[in-house]
């Protein structure tokens, strides 16, 4: 339980979350085979390897091969795809595949963040067309994630233009800090794979998730905590909680509360001048 606030005089402070199996219970991308399979952007083959590709990666976790070998597939899969179609079947799908798959824990601790006064942000492998709209859907403040080339036709090269993984997130989240003013010292980050170890060991305060066999061992050498999650649920099902208002209207109410303490401090003052004059 995160129990105080970021003092407003305290460097800017974040919290990184990876997204597959630390937030959500499944990989964001493979989640939406069947919609790209339903919108004809994929056959039944490609459909039946992306569900093995997503046992494999639910069973044991994918090590640094696995992960190239998956990244290798998805680049060539997506190929001469229409990206406007991409973001409208994940809008038309996201909340009957992702909400499910939530973790409560992991959407507690989001909110337990943004009410400490802390930024939240997303770096996932997973691409932006995907890890964007799931960002949104928990309320996070930023996302980091792959982004492939688009040609001039709107349609997806099959290369890669960034790619988020391993030292890459760990680059992504200092330049980060460097341009929003974090104080990495103070910062958190949450992973399950022992391929975010360099995201992980770049802030004060790692936390490894459902962490993979290697992560583990990592976690209990440099004694970081291990945390696990297994209560996915949707959002609109879980208790009421509270909710921080945007970052605006937080500045707003501390100037209304400065502008009440502020009157009522002259309308003291003035009666007691009053009272004086008086007697």
């Amino acid at each position: 339980m995160l129990t105080f606030v970021e003092n407003c005089f305290s460097p800017r402070t974040a919290a990184f979350f990876d997204l597959d199996k630390t937030v959500i219970a499944k990989s964001s991308t493979l989640t939406f085979s069947k919609s790209f399979y339903q919108g004809g952007l994929i056959n039944r083959r490609a459909v039946l390897r992306t569900a093995y590709t997503q046992f494999v990666f639910l069973a044991g976790g994918a090590d640094h091969d696995q992960m190239e070998r998956m990244r290798e597939y998805l680049s060539a899969l997506c190929k001469g795809w229409n990206v406007q179609q991409v973001k409208d079947l994940v809008a038309e799908t996201l909340h009957d595949l992702i909400d499910p798959i939530i973790y409560d824990e992991a959407a507690t601790l989001i909110e337990e963040h943004h009410t400490a006064g802390r930024d939240v942000v997303i770096v996932s492998t997973s691409g932006a067309e995907v890890v964007e709209p799931v960002g949104e859907l928990l309320g996070a403040d930023r996302v980091v994630a792959t982004r492939m080339v688009v040609g001039d036709d709107g349609c997806y090269t099959g290369e890669i233009e960034y790619y988020a993984y391993g030292p890459t997130k760990a680059e992504a989240i200092k330049a980060l800090a460097e341009s929003e003013g974090y104080d990495l010292s103070r910062c958190y980050a949450y992973s399950d794979s022992a391929t975010d170890v360099p995201m992980l060991e770049s802030v004060g305060h790692p936390h490894a998730v459902n962490p993979d066999r290697t992560l583990r061992r990592e976690a209990a050498l440099r004694e970081w905590p291990i945390l696990v999650f297994d209560r996915p649920v949707r959002l609109k099902q879980r208790l009421p909680a509270f909710s921080m208002p945007p970052r605006p209207a937080l500045v707003a109410a501390a100037a209304l509360g400065a502008a009440a303490v502020t009157a009522g401090l002259v309308w003291y003052t003035n009666r007691r001048r009053a009272s004086t004059l008086a007697t």
